[in-house]
């Protein structure tokens, strides 16, 4: 099978000929048929996890994915043969990922049932982006009417994130970097728009919003510029970085809450995810849809920090 992998940890992306996936007990083999790319996929290899979870080389990357199961092991009751399954197949050990046409995944990982409206591809661009905008708007506790700044508006998270607090009743500031941005983010339910090739956002804000903001989720800055922008918050407000450059103690002196997010997956998050986009109140923002020998070409555009909506994988 056809596969993208590294052979070391901070090795080079390549398209491999891989063997197809034993199945083994409590595990079932999917037929993928999309993975969803994420920064975290560059991270991995990296070696975000290598002190963390047992790693296999070849290590084929990827989480997030939408397939069909092909064969169930003795003993796996969650899922049959013909199920149409998506989420995170993330599992140990590391490096049997979604970047591959068949993948075998553990019953007991972050996958469930595929929303019923929608492709495979647009399927496997919710997970990990869509679970994390649902929890870090849960975390921040915020009411109608309520101002949040989104930075990095524009990827695959900051636009879950946009919708799902529009449709609360929040009033989104979406930082983007052209009009082509600012009237996509405005069709996804943005109140706000700030280009910040224009002038410093904490700047532009601070200008427009004086009394200040009551939320902050920002998915792109370093810890200068999130630090900066804990000073546009209003008191008792919360911020949370994507990019783990939050210091939290210097939050907590200045009562706010928040910091280094960390999604928490599951299939419970992913169902009730499914069951939005099939309700039609989630539009999935799906950018660009590449095969597998341009992966090492995208992972390398991901690392560069400017996406526009999702990026996909189809295995056809």
């Amino acid at each position: 099978m056809k596969a993208v992998a590294i052979r070391k940890i901070k090795g080079v992306p390549e398209l491999m000929e891989l063997p197809k996936p034993e199945l083994r007990s409590g595990a079932m083999l999917v037929k993928m048929e999309a993975a969803g790319m994420n920064p975290f996929d560059w991270k991995m290899i990296d070696g975000i996890l290598q002190d963390k979870m047992k790693h296999t080389f070849p290590m084929i990357l990827g989480v997030d994915g939408a397939g069909v199961v092909e064969e169930v092991a003795d003993g796996v009751t969650r899922f049959k043969k013909g199920d149409k399954v998506y989420g995170q197949f993330l599992h140990v050990p590391v490096g049997e990922g979604s970047y591959a046409e068949y993948i075998i995944v553990p019953e007991k990982a972050n996958i469930t049932h595929s929303p019923k409206t929608v492709t495979p591809a647009e399927a496997a661009a919710v997970p990990t982006s869509g679970m994390t905008a649902q929890q870090m708007l849960e975390g921040l506790h915020l009411h109608k009417g309520d101002l949040l700044l989104v930075l990095g508006s524009t990827g695959g998270v900051g636009s879950y994130t946009t919708q799902m607090a529009a449709q609360e009743g929040i009033k989104v500031i979406a930082t983007v970097s052209d009009r082509e941005g600012g009237d996509r983010m405005k069709k996804l339910g943005a109140t706000y728009i700030i280009n910040y090739e224009e002038a410093p956002v904490a700047e532009q804000v601070q200008r427009q919003f004086p009394e200040g903001v009551h939320g902050i989720i920002d998915l792109v800055s370093p810890a200068p510029g999130f630090s900066k922008n804990l000073s546009l918050l209003r008191p008792g407000g919360g911020a949370f970085t994507t990019v783990f450059v939050a210091d939290e103690n210097e939050m907590q002196a200045r009562g706010f809450h928040g910091g280094n997010f960390e999604t928490k997956g599951s299939p419970a998050a992913l169902d009730k995810l499914a069951a939005i986009i099939d309700s039609g109140e989630l539009s999935i923002p799906l950018e660009t849809k590449i095969h597998l020998e341009e992966v090492p070409d995208a992972i390398l555009e991901s690392r560069r920090g400017r996406g526009k909506g999702k990026t996909v994988i189809v295995m056809d």
